[in-house]
């Protein structure tokens, strides 16, 4: 008899949080949008965390035992340079934000550039549910449901030549839009919003373009219509609003580290045993708990990304 191994990054559900609810959208899941206007113990239970109505289609991951984030948390604690450097004001000021109509150009070291409508985009691919530790540079975390495509699928889809040892991302310009990239005078960062990752860190089964959270098409303060995760990485990789997604042959520069290199570099892999020039990074405090807590190599992922580092100085290339 053959059997089916999980990846090792899944763990075994026991405590998901709120777990009532969680089960109760699982089984909303299952019976299809429709059922969910006959039970009104989950509509209740929907309306009191303030979950959105799932509108993704998705293949659902393993459950695992990660205490998940509630949705209110995860929606209105958000870094967006664009919007304001205010964590908490970012939701009110999303709004501009208009996702219609986005487009999405590839470039690069492909044969020929392509230039696609996000809806159009994500209908070529499956979509999986991935429950990731979220570690931010500035000492907070968290545990998000997202949506999402694999990079690595993306990346056959591109069909990048040998020569494309990086990827590239950037997240959409329009003053219109972003109120910081309209400050000429004195803006957050340096515009548009630049990220990459090296090929094989691409590839990784881990890496996702994530389009939605808690089964729901992702908020506008969250990175709307697409971002990137890489959940053992600092969160500052994880671009938003991307617009852009070039192959290219040299390390690109990413924007914080641009900014300040001393404190930024271009991997960001999340290292307790490596501080901030300015914080420790040996622990962390998860929204909504009073404690902090050890902060983990590679944020957990330790067994499915040290390989990729192998013989590399990670105080150095940190």
């Amino acid at each position: 008899m053959n059997y089916l191994k999980k990846p090792s990054w899944q763990l075994d559900e026991k405590e998901i949080t709120p777990k009532e609810l969680f089960d109760k959208r699982r089984s909303f899941i299952k019976l299809g949008a429709a059922s969910i206007v006959s039970s009104t113990a989950i509509v209740e239970a929907l309306a009191k965390e303030n979950l959105p109505i799932k509108n993704l289609k998705y293949n659902e991951a393993v459950n695992n035992n990660l205490e998940l984030n509630t949705y209110e948390q995860i929606t209105s604690y958000n870094n967006f340079y664009e919007f304001t450097t205010s964590k908490e004001r970012v939701k009110y000021m999303a709004h501009t934000l208009d996702t219609n109509g986005w487009r999405i150009t590839i470039d690069g070291l492909i044969d020929k550039k392509i230039e696609i409508d996000f809806d159009d985009l994500i209908k070529k691919f499956t979509l999986h549910e991935r429950i990731y530790r979220f570690r931010c540079v500035e000492g907070w975390s968290m545990v998000v449901p997202w949506v999402g495509i694999k990079l690595s699928d993306f990346i056959k889809y591109a069909n990048p030549n040998s020569k494309a040892k990086y990827i590239r991302f950037e997240t959409l310009f329009d003053d219109d839009i972003f109120p910081d990239q309209a400050n000429m005078l004195f803006p957050a960062v340096e515009y548009p919003y630049v990220e990459g990752l090296r090929m094989d860190e691409a590839m990784n089964n881990l890496s996702i373009l994530a389009v939605g959270l808690y089964g729901s098409s992702m908020p506008k303060q969250n990175g709307a219509p697409i971002r990137l995760i890489v959940p053992w990485k600092y969160g500052f990789k994880s671009i938003k609003s991307i617009a852009k997604i070039s192959f290219v042959e040299k390390e690109p520069l990413n924007t914080w580290q641009k900014s300040n290199p001393k404190e930024y570099g271009f991997y960001a892999n999340v290292n307790p045993n490596v501080d901030h020039p300015r914080w420790s990074q040996k622990r962390e405090r998860v929204l909504g708990k009073f404690f902090k807590q050890k902060t983990l190599m590679f944020n957990g992922y330790e067994k499915e990304v040290a390989h990729l580092y192998k013989g590399m100085d990670l105080t150095k290339y940190f």
